[in-house]
């Protein structure tokens, strides 16, 4: 009911906004700035981008604003992370915008996850074990290599709705940039392997598997859960036991907690953005592995 009442205030703020003038560029929407990062490389002149999220929200908890009705309206082709990632605002924006080019199953409806392999995937679907990854871990931003992936999608999304252009070009040119920083990437994080963390959300399952480490548990109770007092007793005296090195903060999530599981059980406390854009040096793609990569390794080697 929530979500069809913002729909419906967005709806009759949208007015006119359907009549705005046509562009000559290809307008993009991205959910978030990762993707609209690549779709800049991947379109290069041709497009217009715009991004839904800035890099410091939630993605299960983007506010809603009449500007992203009326910016979604206006689109050709809208890109998202999928594995329902979004869920929390994007039909409901959806509905709003009233532009059936980017409806599910249309062509401008771009799921950039399609070929990702997704890990976490549920045996079975129950609301109380949380509702935030039905379809999966949606956080494979995070690994470079899921992200060629992705990269992938935009091209070939592009391809399919604008066969007049050569996107595989400028696709190319941008792999070959992401390879040399993952094989760069890959030797650095030598460090890391075999490091364990606790996470508040499980962001990190997918960092994690690229680089060697092990993700240990959440503060969460589960994806989408609060913890409870008992939780966090439990989570602090295992990893007491085993030796966890790491407790990850992304920085969409509360402080408190997670510094005093760190100080609790004597593992060190980093706390890292989980988009482009999550912090000012995370400016594009590329920046913001190296920033999570580089803030990780300072951590373990004792910097």
């Amino acid at each position: 009911m929530k979500r069809l009442t913002i729909a419906f205030v967005i709806l009759t703020l949208l007015g006119p906004a359907a009549l705005a003038p046509a562009d000559s560029k290809i307008k993009v929407v991205a959910t978030i700035p990762d993707l609209a990062d690549m779709a800049r490389h991947i379109g290069g002149d041709l497009v217009d981008v715009s991004s839904i999220a800035t890099g410091v929200e939630n993605i299960h908890a983007v506010p809603m604003k009449p500007s992203f009705a009326t910016l979604l309206n206006q689109a050709d082709v809208l890109l998202l992370l999928g594995l329902e990632a979004e869920h929390a605002f994007l039909p409901a924006l959806l509905e709003a915008a009233r532009n059936p080019k980017i409806l599910r199953d249309a062509p401008g409806y771009i799921d950039c996850s399609t070929s990702v392999e997704v890990l976490e995937v549920p045996t079975r679907i129950d609301r109380a074990l949380g509702d935030q990854h039905p379809m999966g871990n949606p956080h494979y931003n995070l690994d470079p290599v899921s992200m060629k992936e992705a990269a992938r999608a935009i091209a070939d999304g592009l391809g399919r709705n604008y066969p007049e252009h050569a996107f595989k070009k400028n696709l190319d040119a941008y792999l070959v940039q992401l390879d040399a920083a993952i094989a760069r990437w890959e030797k650095e994080a030598t460090p890391l392997r075999g490091k364990k963390l606790v996470s508040y959300h499980p962001d990190l399952i997918y960092f994690a598997e690229r680089f060697g480490m092990e993700a240990f548990g959440t503060i969460e109770l589960r994806a989408g859960i609060p913890p409870t007092p008992s939780h966090i007793e439990e989570l602090e005296e295992s990893m007491r036991k085993n030796k966890v090195d790491i407790v990850v903060r992304e920085l969409h999530y509360p402080a408190g907690l997670a510094e005093s599981v760190a100080q609790a059980t004597g593992a060190k406390l980093v706390e890292l953005p989980a988009f482009v854009g999550g912090v000012p040096q995370a400016k594009d793609y590329i920046s913001f592995v190296d920033y999570n990569l580089h803030t990780m390794l300072k951590a373990v080697q004792g910097g």
